[in-house]
């Protein structure tokens, strides 16, 4: 975990992630870079000079009509004493049989978002930290770019006006390699998607059309993110 705690000091001093008071919401899906953020978030309040509580947060979509089993994620918490709250919901039956979506990763994420602000305001939490890391912002901003037209990508930290919270990456400088490899040493629960698209979106193509360019042009990805920050879209820009 060192590398990543280094990846997040940094985030948070360069974009002002984390104050002192604060009480953070980690949405909590159950996967590696979830865990790898909320393991992150309680190891590094014992350097950072940060007062600041946590709090993990699971919006349980239920896919197969089947509530999750985060057993292990319970214990885990547990063990490193974080409050852990899990809101069961019917987002997959929604989804998937009431709408029928033929591309159902865009209004499942509206969804659990919405799940994850209210519950965010019910724990009386001031800001949200989603597990969002390098990888992510540079496909993000390809995404945009093609499917969009537009050159821009998600913050590392933003305003929700409406709900009045705050919502920050804390690792969004560190690459997905990192992440991975931080969930297997610390030997994190992890809990698998069951979600019949997962593997089949269009953000998986972009993964591979991403990595298929690092093969033939290394350094494809890293020129990608420099460019988003020299273009200081979206609040990327370097101080």
């Amino acid at each position: 975990m060192q590398r990543i705690l280094g990846y997040m000091r940094k985030a948070v001093q360069e974009f002002d992630l984390l104050e002192d008071g604060d009480r953070i919401a980690v949405g909590v899906s159950g996967g590696k870079d979830s865990m790898v953020l909320l393991n992150g978030l309680v190891l590094l309040k014992r350097f950072a000079g940060i007062d600041y509580d946590v709090v993990a947060i699971t919006a349980d979509p239920g896919f197969n009509d089947v509530p999750g089993d985060y057993s292990e994620i319970e214990r885990f918490c547990d063990k490193v004493g974080v409050e852990y709250i899990i809101k069961r919901t019917e987002i997959a039956s929604i989804v998937f049989d009431v709408r029928k979506e033929k591309s159902p990763c865009s209004l499942c994420a509206k969804m659990r978002r919405g799940v994850l602000h209210e519950t965010t305001l019910e724990a009386n939490c001031n800001k949200i930290a989603l597990g969002h890391h390098y990888n992510d912002v540079v496909e993000t901003f390809l995404m945009n770019l093609f499917i969009e037209g537009r050159v821009g990508c998600f913050a590392p930290k933003s305003w929700l006006s409406k709900r009045n919270i705050t919502l920050i990456r804390p690792l969004c400088l560190a690459p997905e390699y990192e992440v991975r490899n931080a969930a297997n040493r610390s030997e994190l629960p992890i809990h698998k998607s069951v979600c019949p698209a997962d593997g089949v979106t269009q953000r998986q193509k972009m993964k591979d059309f991403i990595r298929q360019m690092d093969k033939e042009n290394p350094g494809f990805s890293d020129r990608l993110f420099t460019a988003l920050r020299k273009s200081g879209a979206d609040d990327w820009g370097y101080r």
